[in-house]
């Protein structure tokens, strides 16, 4: 009985700290609604796209009077903002943002238009969107899996130090090998199919999500050198776990792969040069 309570404690701060990582991150759809003229809008604005194709932004509108325009312009350019009419149909406003390089990311807005009253969606602020390229689900699944798997067993074996015989190598040795798989086997190549770089944390950059599963690693690294050298194993166990929940927590994608538009455009004028 214990040990079930053990692992659904363990099951439950995971799930918990999943749910927190992935609501609270750059990524996570932007939703709302607002109203203009008596017409209700709502919407639900995509900040990530999968895949080399446009991404269609609709946002929903009970009154087909409604008009509106989709402004977009690349992220941390000096671009001119690019205006598009918003085509209705089925009681919803639509209109396509170009679909970018992997890592490039666009930032948008939408003007809602009735009779002569205007509004802003969203009203505090633009919305940015990273585009990314489509990673096959044989790599996926299994990354997701193998990651959520490692939290698991870390919170597992951090409650395992407070039972009286507890069997800290085994769990130690289950979430090391667990984490290697998820994060530095699965997770580059993750990487490299949706931003075309296997690895761009320390040393190669500061991607955070890299990063994060390199501390995560090391944490681990850690507590399994504790278990089978140290006198006092338990404290670097329940150090590795603690801090494996902290980088958890941390929401997803922040501070993530970005593309540099201003490099690019560089080396495309550097290019033409040498080309004439």
């Amino acid at each position: 009985m214990k040990i079930f309570l053990l692992w659904t404690f363990a099951l439950l701060i995971t799930l918990a700290s999943a749910y927190y990582q992935r609501v609270t991150g750059p990524s996570y759809p932007h939703e709302g609604k607002t109203s203009i003229g008596g017409a209700n809008v709502e919407y639900t604005l995509p900040r990530s796209h999968s895949g080399n194709t446009d991404e269609i932004i609709k946002i929903s509108v009970d009154d087909p009077s409604v008009k509106g325009i989709l402004e977009w312009k690349r992220y941390k350019t000096s671009d001119e903002w690019t205006r598009v009419d918003m085509f209705y149909e089925n009681g919803k406003l639509s209109a396509v943002l170009p679909g970018q390089p992997p890592a490039g990311k666009l930032q948008y807005r939408m003007t809602i238009i009735k009779d002569n009253n205007l509004t802003t969606v969203p009203d505090e602020e633009q919305i940015v969107i990273r585009f990314k390229g489509e990673v096959p689900l044989w790599i996926l699944i299994p990354h997701v899996i193998f990651i959520f798997g490692a939290m698991l067993l870390s919170t597992r074996t951090g409650l395992e130090v407070f039972k009286k015989e507890p069997t800290l190598k085994k769990f130690t040795l289950w979430t090391l090998g667990v984490l290697i798989i998820g994060g530095m086997i699965f997770g580059p190549l993750t990487q490299l199919y949706a931003f075309g770089e296997l690895w761009t944390g320390v040393p190669f950059g500061y991607d955070l999500t890299d990063n994060k599963t390199l501390i995560a690693l090391i944490g681990w690294l850690i507590a399994t050198w504790a278990v089978y050298k140290s006198s006092k194993p338990k404290f670097w166990v329940i150090f590795a776990a603690v801090l494996m929940l902290i980088i958890f927590l941390i929401p997803h994608s922040v501070l993530g792969s970005e593309l540099d538009y201003n490099k690019l455009d560089q080396e495309k004028q550097n290019q033409t040069e040498v080309l004439e």
